[in-house]
């Protein structure tokens, strides 16, 4: 037996650029967070090759994960060809040597960025959800000390009265982005900037979401097949986004979730927000043998 033998050879980085510790802690923080859904749990976010605040969770978690087995599908607000989505995606399959994919359904980790696919997925993928700010409370509390004891009690009253307030003033619950919701009956989460209209595509979903805030040192998560209900009033009923009447301009698809793009005159025109699940529509209407899997809804209804 030789030194040698027991020893790799240098290395310029480590396999995944983060270091083996980051990564053991990061995966021991994850298990928590599956254990306990919807609970914070803390963890030292280490630096990586991007700003604070454009994805360095999202990007910590899924190189901790990733291995040369995976494909990974990168999104940015729906879109696969954003130059930060392309950048992740770039830099993750040169760090672990794993295939790439546009592909929802090709996907095993998915990392995306404020929006939560249209096609349902399996249970053998992952999606990891990227959090600028996981803290619910917030808007209704300044001290997070404050607000972890909000949580330890399940005290969420006034984050009921925001909503209610939101009632009285404007007619309707204005909330948009992270609309807060109730996991497994306990905890009350941000679901990252996701629409409304993604909230309801976490409750009991077949695939497991980590919700990773690099910037906050924070993550969350939501196993399989776990309650996630939007917090409303049992009178005054939940809302998504009204895009069941909207066609994509370019893919002509209907009822699903559009993005609004003005035009010079005044007027507007809509393009599905998931730019591949329009690109298979335009391809499969040119005659190509395109798989197009089953969407959480169908003309603007959740299945």
């Amino acid at each position: 037996m030789s030194l040698k033998k027991l020893t790799k050879d240098w290395r310029a980085m480590s396999y995944g650029f983060l270091d083996a510790s980051a990564k053991r802690e990061l995966r021991r923080k994850m298990i928590k967070a599956v254990a306990v859904p919807g609970c914070q749990m803390p963890y030292a976010s280490r630096e990586v090759p991007i700003a604070r605040g454009w994805g360095t969770g999202g990007l910590q978690a899924t190189l901790t994960l990733l291995n040369p087995r995976h494909v990974v599908k990168v999104i940015d607000q729906g879109d696969d060809d954003s130059v930060n989505a392309a950048s992740i995606r770039q830099f993750l399959a040169r760090v672990s040597g794993a295939e790439t994919t546009l592909d929802t359904l090709e996907a095993t980790l998915i990392q995306s960025r404020h929006r939560v696919p249209e096609e349902i997925l399996r249970e053998d993928q992952i999606l990891v959800l990227q959090v600028p700010n996981p803290e619910p409370l917030r808007p209704v509390q300044p001290s997070m000390a404050i607000a972890r004891q909000m949580h330890a009690d399940a005290d969420y009253g006034r984050l009921w009265l925001k909503l209610y307030e939101e009632i009285v003033r404007s007619g309707r619950i204005m909330q948009g982005a992270e609309y807060p919701a109730l996991v497994n009956g306990r905890y009350v989460i941000t679901p990252s900037p996701i629409p409304r209209w993604d909230v309801r595509k976490l409750h009991m979903a077949r695939h497991l979401t980590l919700l990773p805030a690099g910037r906050e040192k924070r993550i969350h998560a939501v196993p399989p097949f776990t309650r996630v209900e939007p917090l409303v009033f049992d009178d005054v009923p939940y809302k998504v986004e009204d895009h069941a009447r909207v066609t994509c301009s370019r893919s002509g698809l209907k009822g699903f979730f559009m993005n609004e793009i003005p035009l010079d005159g005044g007027g507007t025109r809509y393009e599905i927000s998931d730019s591949h699940l329009g690109a298979k529509a335009l391809e499969r209407a040119a005659g190509e043998a395109v798989r197009i899997g089953e969407t959480w809804y169908k003309n603007g209804e959740m299945q």
